[in-house]
């Protein structure tokens, strides 16, 4: 077979095999302009941290203002480029109303964005500095960026939001849907393995750790059989939730009250009462139980540890 052989195959192929080709529609987002605009926002959250030459005080304006411009040009580009897709009937003005909207609430973003820096340096007595979180700590990188993108999954974006959750995902190992609303102080020990479902809703002062999945118990279906969109799937953890390694959280009804635990390789597919523990015991299923009045650590309960 000679190159030529594998040309005109493919080329059959093409006119064959149809719903992975995208011919004569509209440009899709760039995945290389995606990825840089991922990086570029990371340097506005975190002006000084991921620079090759100092950045300082008397510079910061200059730079700052260049890149703001530079991530403006090319946010306006792929936005534009989503919203076509989409079959906005405006999309060059929307795309730049949307782009002006994000840039525009990225200093409200990095307040939020510090509460997690300082959840990530509280949470881990590992952790020696806040540079060393903000250089090397992958949940920083994966939940900036997922806030980032749920601010455009929130105004009906296609495409783009999931690009840059994938972005963070490829670097992380960590899959958070652009549609999981989390509140502050975020922090996610160890990063890899966990996966965050659309309709995730994650209250304050949450911490979980590797391979916590929140996940969907099932799909609802129509009359073809194909998942309905849009029905929330995923569970919620309210304010001050631990969840340790490797537990399993599913259903959209499934609530995690407030101050509760779930330890490790726990699988749980109903509620928790505020003030709980969920932990297995020999054999036995899950074990739901109050906790005890002076209960503050995981170590406490004595079922088990990290």
């Amino acid at each position: 077979m000679t190159l030529e052989d594998i040309t005109r195959a493919l080329l059959t192929s093409y006119q064959n095999d149809g719903g992975i080709n995208h011919f004569d529609g509209t440009n899709l987002p760039s995945e290389e302009s995606v990825n840089r605009l991922c990086s570029e926002f990371m340097h506005l959250l975190f002006p000084g941290f991921f620079e090759q030459k100092p950045l300082t005080k008397q510079s910061v304006a200059g730079v700052t203002s260049r890149r703001i411009e530079d991530i403006h040009l090319h946010l306006v580009a792929e936005l534009e480029k989503s919203l076509r897709f989409s079959k906005h009937p405006t999309p060059g003005s929307q795309a730049e109303l949307l782009a002006m909207e994000l840039l525009g609430g990225l200093p409200s973003l990095r307040q939020i964005v510090k509460t997690d820096v300082s959840a990530a340096y509280d949470g881990d007595p590992a952790a020696r500095s806040v540079e060393e979180i903000i250089l090397s700590y992958p949940c920083v990188l994966v939940i900036s960026l997922q806030r980032i993108a749920n601010l455009l999954y929130r105004q009906n974006v296609a495409l783009l939001p999931r690009m840059i959750t994938e972005y963070a995902h490829e670097r992380t190992g960590a899959d958070i849907h652009p549609g999981a609303e989390i509140g502050t102080h975020f922090f996610i020990d160890h990063c890899t393995g966990v996966v965050i479902g659309e309709t995730a809703r994650i209250g304050s002062h949450v911490k979980i750790y590797q391979g916590v999945t929140l996940g969907a118990k099932s799909f609802v279906t129509d009359e073809q059989g194909l998942p309905i969109k849009g029905v929330k799937r995923h569970p919620k953890l309210e304010d001050h939730v631990i969840v340790y390694p490797g537990a399993t959280i599913l259903g959209g009804e499934t609530v995690i009250g407030r101050n509760s635990i779930v330890g490790s390789n726990v699988w749980l597919m109903q509620s928790m009462p505020p003030n709980s523990i969920a932990y297995y015991q020999g054999d036995q299923a899950s074990i739901i139980r109050p906790r005890k009045a002076r209960e503050s650590l995981v170590e406490e309960a004595g079922d088990w540890v990290i």
